[in-house]
């Protein structure tokens, strides 16, 4: 597995070197960090347009001095199974800069920090943590802060095609140690077209028996994988009910797929991972469903 840290210097950000105790050894480590830094033309440059060249020089020259040492103490703490190590440092957008990263060297996995912008202004502009869940070609594992351990995880499961991409990525063996699987299917809580109570609730029931019955064949197929799982059908809003659900479980992370879309109706409108995202209890794996 190819595995990128992105990294910022931020909380999150070495939050994020600290989870990498619980992936699995990788066959590559790809250190990133990303200098977004101001071009001239840049209102604080049009102060002193005379200068702005000059000023642009040094401040890239501080901040990728800066950047370095960052790089050198991420290293420095990442645990001694992580895998070999390159050290990477560019110029552009955070978001730009670590999916490039990931299209070009083939990556498995991206691991960084989350840096929240506020419900609001993350819906109508994106942060880097929504862009990557979006748009980067592979799985991407966003830290929200402290975490103590990887080993109770909630996998929630949209359908088959969720279900069979959580297999392929689980079959990478992206843990390093043994996890506690909690497969989940939530049924969605509106009312039934059917003439009666009584029938709409034996429907709903039958409903749930089958979604049951799905989730636990997928268990099944896992446990053959060696992952210890079981799995539980609910019903209620997916957002709100895997949310209480990780609450509930006490998990130490959320796996789930995520379906990327383009354009304005991606940030206006989100998606049940983004949803999560805003107010996740514990760290988010998302692998492309």
């Amino acid at each position: 597995m190819k595995t990128i840290l992105a990294v910022d210097g931020s909380d999150n950000s070495y939050e994020a070197v600290h989870v990498m105790k619980y992936i699995a050894r990788a066959e590559q480590v790809t250190l990133l960090h990303a200098l977004n830094v101001p071009r001239p033309g840049y209102p604080e440059m049009m102060m002193l347009p005379e200068s702005a060249e000059e000023i642009y020089k040094a401040l890239e020259q501080s901040m990728r001095e800066d950047g370095e040492r960052l790089l050198d103490r991420v290293q420095s703490l990442l645990p001694l199974h992580a895998g070999p190590t390159k050290k990477h440092l560019q110029i552009g957008s955070p978001a730009e800069v670590i999916i490039s990263m990931a299209e070009e060297q083939h990556a498995d996995l991206i691991v960084m920090g989350a840096r929240g912008l506020g419900p609001i202004k993350e819906r109508l502009l994106g942060s880097v943590s929504h862009r990557i869940l979006t748009l980067a070609p592979c799985a991407a594992l966003i830290v929200n802060g402290p975490v103590k351990a990887m080993k109770k995880i909630l996998l929630p499961l949209a359908g088959p095609t969720d279900a069979e991409a959580a297999v392929r990525f689980l079959q990478l063996k992206p843990f390093d140690d043994t996890v506690e699987l909690t497969l989940m299917t939530v049924l969605p809580s509106t009312e039934p077209p059917w003439p009666s109570h009584a029938a709409g609730a034996a429907a709903a029931t039958e409903l749930l028996e089958k979604q049951t019955e799905y989730i636990e064949g997928v268990a099944e197929r896992l446990r053959a994988r060696g992952y210890q799982t079981h799995g539980v059908a609910v019903v209620g809003t997916p957002s709100t009910m895997i949310l209480q659900q990780a609450t509930t479980l006490r998990s130490d992370l959320i796996l789930m797929g995520t379906r990327g879309r383009q354009g304005i109706s991606r940030f206006v409108l989100g998606s049940v991972s983004h949803a999560v995202l805003h107010k996740m209890p514990c760290p988010v794996l998302a692998f492309h469903a």
